[in-house]
């Protein structure tokens, strides 16, 4: 059985650009899943190819979910990492690497996306997340990026981290990637902690904007730049209702208007925070998330 299967005609590509997104890691607010929908909707993607389910997922684990109809079991939908093909607005070939992330064969699977890109002429690779952070609702979300090219971060202005964390299969991903000659980078969202269990479409829009900034796209964010104004009024209703809260988000707010009056960031960088601060967020957060999946 293949690793992964194309589904119908192949179509010639010409140099499009992969842009990852994998579910089960860190995804403060579903930020960067609703990034790569709206990636999927914006450049009317199809479904280009799928990954064998019983070489990549534990369905003990991940098991699939069954659809009943007044007790019929009218199908069974199955939880596999895919491969769209989408256009954006100037005619640009996207290929957009979804779903679940592997639970076993990581190896493979990073052998099979690299085979996959070569096979199609991919040069650059993209991939999304986002954490969560104490930085204020209030201000636009900050971006931070990794790759294991020092050439591809001079290139970009987002902030560099320094930090000891866990690994999800995109960071792996981007090694495979490097090593077959291909430009690969990792960009991550900023999300305020005390919003990271509710929607964030802020930083989805900041994700996409990114990507287009750093890969050349055309797409529309229209939406999501529309959710994220209607989100930040709910969220403002939230604060302002408890003096408490309302003090930490001026608090963050007063932190962050000082590191850009003090040149540490401007309005399109990161806050300003240590690696440890940053792993200590992410270590607690990856508890909560562990937690809620045991109940």
């Amino acid at each position: 059985m293949p690793a992964l299967r194309h589904v119908g005609d192949r179509p010639v590509l010409d140099k499009p650009v992969l842009i990852t997104m994998l579910s089960g890691w860190i995804d403060a607010s579903g930020a960067a899943n609703a990034a790569i929908e709206a990636l999927k909707k914006a450049t009317n993607a199809t479904l280009l190819a799928t990954f064998d389910a019983d070489t990549f997922i534990d369905y003990r684990a991940r098991r699939p979910i069954m659809e009943l109809r007044d007790g019929l079991n009218t199908r069974l939908r199955w939880s596999v990492p895919e491969i769209h093909h989408g256009i954006d607005a100037n005619g640009r070939d996207i290929v957009i690497l979804s779903g679940p992330e592997p639970d076993t064969a990581w190896e493979l699977f990073v052998e099979t996306v690299c085979g996959f890109c070569t096979d199609h002429g991919v040069e650059r690779a993209f991939a999304i997340g986002a954490y969560p952070f104490a930085t204020p609702h209030t201000r636009p979300p900050q971006l931070s990026c990794h790759s294991p090219s020092l050439q591809v971060l001079a290139e970009v202005p987002f902030l560099k981290n320094s930090a000891d964390v866990p690994a999800g299969m995109s960071a792996v991903l981007e090694h495979g990637l490097t090593e077959h000659g291909m430009a690969a980078l990792s960009l991550w969202a900023q999300v305020p902690h005390y919003v990271a269990a509710l929607s964030y479409p802020a930083a989805a829009a900041a994700l996409v904007s990114a990507v287009q900034m750093v890969a050349g796209l055309v797409v529309d964010v229209s939406d999501l730049v529309s959710e994220a104004q209607q989100q930040r009024e709910r969220i403002d209703q939230l604060v302002s209702a408890n003096p408490e809260h309302l003090e930490m988000v001026r608090q963050l707010e007063r932190l962050f208007d000082e590191a850009v009056k003090s040149g540490q960031i401007d309005a399109r960088a990161e806050t300003p925070a240590s690696g440890d601060a940053i792993a200590a967020e992410i270590e607690r957060f990856l508890r909560e998330e562990m937690g809620r999946d045991n109940k």
